[in-house]
């Protein structure tokens, strides 16, 4: 009698995960070019003020309004120099630790809240579902800048509130969202088994209804930092953002519109940063899009393997 064969199954490696992954995105040049801006853009919110802070403070009168590539004043002078004689790229650099700490801050407390209320909303109906919809309803009868207007016109317009009334715009758009795809999962097999086997409302939510949701969470949530990013731009552009000494995008750009016909440049190279970063969070979530259906995504690998 022949010897009984075993049969190893053995998991996949975790950096095949990885890699596929980035093969996805390799195959989208649009999605590259914006992930490596991204990444850019991330490590001068990181190690920006660490290592330009100074420069970015430091006046140099004889250097004021100066144009860009004045390579003869040094490398960091290369966007030119505003007012003060102050490098813009310094200032650019070390702006977008502020300009995207805002930006992430605000979305992610929206994204908490209104998800946790999302799941709530969809999961339980009823008079719950209606008071929280009301409440969303009353919130985006608002519109996000004419909301944060009125409320940084009456409270201080500091760092924490800026991030708190643009959290608080941003809310009722993860709630309805989260609220929609719930009441299409509950609905679902797996759902109804989980319940039909006692499990915890809490657990159902988290274990079950929550993982399926996340890509859309994950999508919404980078065309919502773009769109923070301008409204946060907005309220540095009117005055009631980011105050000096602190600086953001929208502020320089705001600082800047007072030269325009003389020196341009102070307004333009804070703008063109502003709508590069929302570009690319925008190209970045639409692939993003694609990625996480699981009908493109499938598409996707085929075309990689092929490729391969």
């Amino acid at each position: 009698m022949a010897a009984p064969v075993s049969l190893t199954v053995r998991p996949a490696a975790p950096s095949s995960g990885v890699r596929e992954i980035l093969g996805l995105l390799w195959q989208d040049k649009v999605a590259t070019v914006s992930a490596a801006l991204l990444t850019l853009v991330l490590a001068c919110v990181l190690l920006g003020p660490w290592l330009l802070a100074d420069q970015a403070r430091a006046l140099n009168l004889m250097a004021r309004n100066a144009p860009p590539f004045s390579i003869d004043k040094g490398w960091l002078f290369v966007l030119g120099a505003d007012a003060l004689g102050r490098s813009l790229l310094a200032r650019i650099v070390v702006a977008s630790q502020n300009t995207m700490l805002i930006a992430v801050s605000a979305v992610a407390i929206s994204v908490a809240i209104g998800g946790i209320l999302g799941l709530i909303a969809g999961y339980k109906g009823g008079w719950a579902s209606a008071v929280l919809l009301r409440l969303a309803d009353a919130i985006m009868s608002f519109p996000s800048m004419l909301l944060a207007v009125i409320v940084l016109f009456v409270f201080d317009p500091g760092v924490v509130n800026v991030i708190l009334v643009l959290a608080v715009s941003r809310i009722p758009i993860f709630l309805r969202t989260v609220r929609a795809e719930v009441l299409e999962i509950k609905e679902r097999m797996f759902v109804v088994a989980a319940r039909a086997m006692g499990a915890r409302t809490d657990r159902v939510l988290l274990r079950h209804v929550a993982p399926m949701i996340l890509p859309t969470i994950i999508n919404l949530a980078a065309l919502e930092i773009a769109f923070v990013m301008l409204v946060e731009s907005g309220l540095s552009f009117l005055g009631i953002g980011i105050q000096p000494p602190e600086v953001t995008w929208g502020l320089m750009v705001a600082d800047g519109r007072n030269y325009l016909g003389s020196a341009w440049w102070l307004a333009f190279w804070p703008g063109v940063a502003i709508m590069l970063v929302t570009m690319a969070l925008n190209l970045l979530s639409n692939w993003l899009r694609v990625v996480t259906d699981p009908v493109e995504r499938w598409r996707l690998q085929t075309s990689v393997g092929r490729h391969d």
